[in-house]
């Protein structure tokens, strides 16, 4: 039994040695301490010994086993860093991290208000909690005006509320600013609307307004067709209808032609071919008698147009809602770095 122990070893040692991959030291495991191993035929052999030899036998066979074991333990430490190490390849280009992506809303508003930027305009800001003043009177809509009913607000004060529009901001700039200037004003509104595919209580807008002392229509359908041509692409036609406004006169409503179908008519835009985007008009004497300017002396023209509902025609999105939902998979579209 001595001798068979002795070359059962030395085979063991031998083979370890050469063993190169994780493979190679499974089969090795298997075949040397495994259920399928020698170690039940020299067990077997033990029941020929007496007593005492069986002890002796018993410890040195045990002994043996637990040396076996430790070899491998070391030797399976050795191969499995050789592997780890061998996975990587230096030569490759590192792995990019997760990264946030832009809301696409917020993109968008960037991008028209990097566009109005390069035609001259500055960007001001105003408060989202406006006066009724402001958001109201000062815009040729006093209180028994049937236009309030179309802006069903959330009211913080008496005489306070949430403004429902960005075009309180026209008020505050020309109080602040001496004309000529080019402003946009960018922000949140809110109006109690129910929270639907093309709803949203609360909403983004942004308002331009322009005030010099020659300024006609012309000049307003030059900058929202240079603006359209500029987001939309140059291939889109822009069409002026006329519109109501309170604070503007004469008002209009502006569309561009569907990108789906190219203004033949479609699904998408109703099989009119167009696509409703903004107001606009002529800044209306009485807003300008409101902000202390005489309009006998200055003309502007003014627009708005909603963040969300241009963010929709620029990229296809069906229901406003999907804005909201913080869904990673439709943000991750949005990440143009």
């Amino acid at each position: 039994m001595l001798q068979e122990l002795e070359e059962y070893w030395e085979s063991f040692q031998e083979e370890i040695q050469k063993a190169s991959t994780l493979s190679d030291w499974n089969y090795l495991k298997g075949k040397y301490v495994g259920k399928k191993s020698r170690w039940g035929e020299f067990l077997a052999k033990l029941k020929e010994l007496s007593p005492e030899e069986k002890r002796v036998w018993g410890k040195k066979i045990n002994q043996l086993k637990k040396e076996m074991e430790e070899l491998l333990e070391e030797r399976y430490q050795e191969l499995l860093s050789t592997e780890e190490k061998s996975e990587v390849d230096i030569t490759l280009p590192g792995k990019k991290g997760w990264s946030g992506s832009f809301h696409p809303v917020l993109l968008t508003r960037d991008w028209i208000l990097t566009i109005f930027q390069s035609l001259g305009f500055r960007v001001e800001e105003g408060p989202e909690i406006e006066t009724e003043f402001y958001n109201f009177e000062a815009l040729n809509i006093p209180p028994d005006h049937p236009a309030r009913d179309d802006q069903d607000s959330f009211y913080l004060a008496p005489g306070y509320l949430l403004r429902t529009h960005t075009s309180p901001a026209q008020i505050r700039v020309m109080e602040k600013l001496k004309p000529p200037f080019k402003v946009v004003v960018p922000g949140k509104c809110y109006r109690r609307d129910a929270f639907d595919a093309t709803h949203s209580p609360m909403f983004h807008q942004i308002e331009g307004l322009v005030v010099a002392r020659d300024i006609s229509m012309g000049d307003l359908k030059g900058t929202l067709e240079t603006f359209v041509r500029r987001f939309f692409g140059e291939e889109r036609k822009i069409r002026f209808r006329p519109g109501y406004f309170p604070f503007t006169e004469p008002s209009a409503e502006v569309d561009v032609s569907c990108g789906v179908c190219g203004g033949k008519g479609c699904r998408s835009c109703g099989y009119s071919g167009w696509l409703e985007i903004l107001g606009a008009g002529l800044v209306h004497p009485q807003v300008f008698t409101h902000a202390g300017y005489d309009s006998q002396d200055v003309r502007g023209f003014a627009f708005g147009l909603g963040v969300e509902r241009i963010t929709m025609l620029k990229f296809g999105i069906k229901d406003i809602r999907w804005f909201w939902e913080n869904d990673v998979q439709f943000l991750e579209q949005f990440n143009i770095f």
